[in-house]
C-alpha cells in the first residue's frame, strides 16, 4: 500500500490543479435563492471524466446523455419501462424484426435532419466495430431503411428487450457528418438540447444551448463541464462556489451541505452494488475453500453502517432493494471461526498467512474507505491484503487479463439497459465481455440463457433472482454494500439526480441569480 505522506500529497496536488482549471472559468460564489437567470451558464463537477475520447463504443457516451449532447431511439425509465425519444413508436414485425418510425421535427447539432440514412449509419457503425458495446454485443443486429420515415432493425436470434436495447447510449444517433472519417466526432453532431463545442481531453468539455432541440428551447445558453477525478476537489469547488453542481461527494462533505446550508443536497437509491472480486482463474481464489473464506470474513453489515456511516445498504447478493427482484433479507453474519477453518484446510494457519494483493480506485469516494475495513476484516482469520488504490482505466486492463488476486469494484447492474440480463451475461457468463472474476458455469450460462425467449418481466425477474442466488452458492466474489448516488447543488432550478446516472442537463435546467 502506499505511504499516508505519498496519498495525501497526491491528493493535494489534485486540488490545486483542479481549481486552477475552475479559476479559469468560474464567476466565484453565488448567492442563493433567487429567480432563473435567462441565458446562464451552469457549471458541473461530475464524477467520471472521459477514458476514451468520447468514442461511442465505450462507456464514455453516458456522460454525453448526461451532458444532454445525445439522444437514443428510444429512452427507459429504471424500473425497465421503455419511452420514445428520436422514435415516436415502434412495432415488432416478426420475432426478429422491429420497425421504429422516426420522430419528425427532429435537427442534429449541424443542422441537418434526423433521416432513416442518418439512423442506419449511426446504428450500423456502433454494431459493426471489433468489440460491439455491451448492450448490442452478440446480436447481428443490422438497420436498414424503411421508407421515408422509419427503419427495420434485424437480430441474427429473438430478442425480447429490443426496444429498450435502444435506450443505451451506445446506441445513440450522430449526423452523417460524425462518420466523415475515423472515429465518430461527437462535437456538433448530437440532437441532445446542449451542443458539444469543445472538449480539452479528459479535463473539461464546453456546451451551448442548441436552440433547435425538438424538445423546446434549453433555459441554459452554456455548460461548462471540469472532470474531477478526486472526491475532495469536488466538494471544495462546490463548497467555493467555483461550481454548481458537484456529484459523488465523500459522506464526509455530505454533512456541510446539509438543511439550512444553502445547497440542496440530495441522495437516492441506486441499483449499484460494491463488490469484492476474486480472481478465479489463478490461485489462490481458484480455491473455493479459500473464497468462502473471505465471505465469512467480511461483515458487511458493519461496512454499511460505520465504515461508511450508514450511508450504503448491506448486501446480501448482487441485487438490492432498489430494484424489484433485488433481495431485501439481511446479509450473513460473519462467521470468523468458520473463515479460520477452511483457511486451515486450505494450508493457510496462524503461523502462515495468506498475502494477497487488494486493488481498488479513488473515484468512487467510498471505494478507498471499504478497502480499509476489508483489510482489517480479512487480517483478523488471516489473510494479510496489500491495498494500492491506483486509476481503474489503468487497472481494468490487468484485472480483465487475470493479472490480480482482489478488486474492489462500484458496479451499476443496469448500466447498458435497465434490465439485468446484460449484466449477467457481460459479467459472469463464460465468454462474458466484462466477466472480471473469470467465473464460468455452464450451469449458470443455461439458466441466463432463459432470458433469449422471456418476454414477461416477471419471468426474467425470476431468471434474475435465481442467477443471484447461484453467484452466491458459487462465491463468485463477495457482494458488500449496495450503494447510493448522492449529488449537490446550489443556485440551480430543476436539477433532479438520476440514480441511473444517465441524465442530468435537460431543456428546463437553469441557474438562479
Amino acid at each position: 500500500m502506499r505511504s499516508a505522506h505519498l496519498h495525501r500529497c497526491s491528493v493535494l496536488t489534485v486540488v490545486v490543479t483542479v481549481l486552477a482549471l475552475f479559476a479559469a472559468c468560474g464567476r466565484g460564489p453565488g448567492t442563493d435563492g433567487g429567480t432563473p437567470v435567462p441565458d446562464g451558464e451552469l457549471r458541473i463537477a461530475p464524477q467520471f471524466s472521459p477514458r476514451s475520447g468520447y468514442a461511442i463504443d465505450t462507456d464514455d457516451p453516458y456522460i454525453l446523455t448526461q451532458l444532454g449532447v445525445t439522444e437514443a431511439l428510444t429512452s427507459a425509465t429504471a424500473d425497465g419501462q421503455v419511452r420514445p425519444a428520436l422514435a415516436e413508436s415502434w412495432t415488432q414485425v416478426d420475432p426478429l424484426t422491429w420497425r421504429f418510425v422516426l420522430r419528425a421535427g427532429v435537427t442534429f447539432h449541424d443542422g441537418t435532419p434526423l433521416t432513416p440514412a442518418a439512423v442506419v449509419t449511426a446504428l450500423g457503425h456502433v454494431a459493426g466495430v471489433a468489440a460491439p458495446p455491451r448492450a448490442l454485443r452478440g446480436l447481428g443486429l443490422t438497420v436498414v431503411e424503411d421508407g421515408a420515415n422509419s427503419v427495420q432493425v434485424a437480430t441474427t436470434h429473438p430478442d425480447p428487450i429490443l426496444p429498450l436495447r435502444m435506450s443505451s447510449p451506445n446506441a445513440v444517433i450522430l449526423a452523417a457528418s460524425a462518420y466523415t472519417g475515423g472515429a465518430p466526432s461527437v462535437i456538433g453532431t448530437g440532437t441532445g438540447p446542449m451542443r458539444l463545442t469543445a472538449v480539452e481531453g479528459a479535463q473539461r468539455a464546453s456546451l451551448e444551448r442548441f436552440d433547435g432541440y425538438w424538445g423546446g428551447r434549453p433555459a441554459l445558453a452554456r455548460v461548462t463541464t471540469t472532470f474531477v477525478t478526486d472526491p475532495a476537489a469536488r466538494a471544495l469547488a462546490l463548497r467555493a462556489g467555483d461550481v454548481d453542481i458537484a456529484q459523488g461527494l465523500p459522506e464526509s462533505s455530505l454533512l456541510e451541505f446539509s438543511a439550512g446550508s444553502g445547497f440542496d443536497e440530495q441522495t437516492v437509491a441506486a441499483p449499484r452494488t460494491v463488490l469484492l472480486l476474486l480472481n478465479q482463474s489463478a490461485a489462490p481464489f481458484s480455491d473455493p475453500r479459500i473464497r468462502q473464506a473471505v465471505a465469512r470474513a467480511v461483515d458487511r453489515t458493519a461496512l454499511a453502517e460505520q465504515a461508511l456511516a450508514g450511508s450504503a445498504i448491506p448486501a446480501s447478493e448482487l441485487f438490492g432493494p432498489a430494484v424489484a427482484w433485488g433481495a431485501h433479507e439481511p446479509p450473513p453474519a460473519p462467521d470468523i471461526e468458520g473463515a479460520k477453518a477452511l483457511l486451515v484446510q486450505a494450508g493457510h494457519g496462524p503461523d502462515n498467512p495468506l498475502p494477497v494483493r487488494l486493488w481498488t480506485y479513488q473515484n468512487r469516494p467510498e471505494l478507498p474507505t471499504l478497502a480499509t475495513a476489508v483489510q482489517a476484516m480479512l487480517r483478523e482469520v488471516g489473510i494479510d491484503a496489500e491495498i494500492r488504490i491506483g486509476e481503474y482505466g489503468t487497472q481494468e486492463p490487468e484485472v480483465l487479463a487475470g493479472r490480480y488476486d482482489m478488486f474492489l469494484l462500484s458496479r451499476s447492474y443496469l448500466t447498458d439497459v435497465p434490465d439485468a440480463g446484460a449484466t449477467l451475461r457481460s459479467d459472469y457468463a463464460c465468454d462474458g465481455s466484462y466477466n472480471l472474476n473469470h467465473y464460468c458455469s455452464p450451469a449458470f450460462d443455461s439458466l441466463v440463457a432463459r432470458l433469449d425467449t422471456a418476454t414477461d418481466a416477471g419471468t426474467r425477474q425470476d431468471v434474475f433472482r435465481a442467477a443471484a442466488r447461484m453467484l452466491v452458492d458459487d462465491v463468485v466474489g463477495v457482494p458488500l454494500v449496495h450503494s447510493q448516488e448522492n449529488g449537490v447543488s446550489r443556485n440551480v432550478v430543476g436539477y433532479t439526480l438520476d440514480p441511473m446516472a444517465k441524465q442530468l442537463v435537460t431543456s428546463q435546467l437553469a441557474v438562479t441569480g
